[in-house]
């Protein structure tokens, strides 16, 4: 009689230890536990306007002009718009795939130029150099 129970709790045991092992009889390993999206670690592409208009400082314009030209851009800029954002990393809005970024809010500017028919959407920081946003 004592070899049955134990016998009987061997295989009570190895099921319960069979089910913690799978995760138990109602999960299924192949759907994820969460109905949450997965993390994204960058922004999908550039953010749209969203601060205050401003004014673009004749050091940023000709920071512009001489990236452009830089680009092998030929035309005159003709500035879009010009906004004051407050960027929420040293990403400015923009993140490039594997660079890290100051985690720290960044008082900037976004400014958007058109040379011949094409958009260029530049990024500044606290300083006067830009930096192209590029989807």
């Amino acid at each position: 009689m004592r070899r049955s129970i134990l016998a009987g709790a061997g295989a009570v045991l190895l099921l319960l230890l069979t089910a913690c092992a799978t995760g138990g009889p109602m999960t299924d390993p192949t759907t994820p536990s969460s109905s949450r999206p997965p993390f994204a670690t960058t922004t999908p592409g550039p953010i749209g306007p969203s601060g205050t208009p401003a004014a673009v400082s004749p050091a940023q314009w000709d920071a512009i002009v001489a990236d452009l030209a830089e680009r092998g851009v030929a035309g005159e800029p003709v500035l879009v718009s010009a906004e004051s954002v407050t960027w929420p990393n040293g990403a400015l809005g923009c993140p490039k795939p594997g660079m890290s970024y100051t985690q720290a809010v960044v008082d900037g500017m976004r400014v958007l130029v058109e040379v011949d028919g094409v958009s260029y959407d530049y990024r500044f920081g606290r300083g006067d150099a830009p930096v192209l946003c590029e989807a």
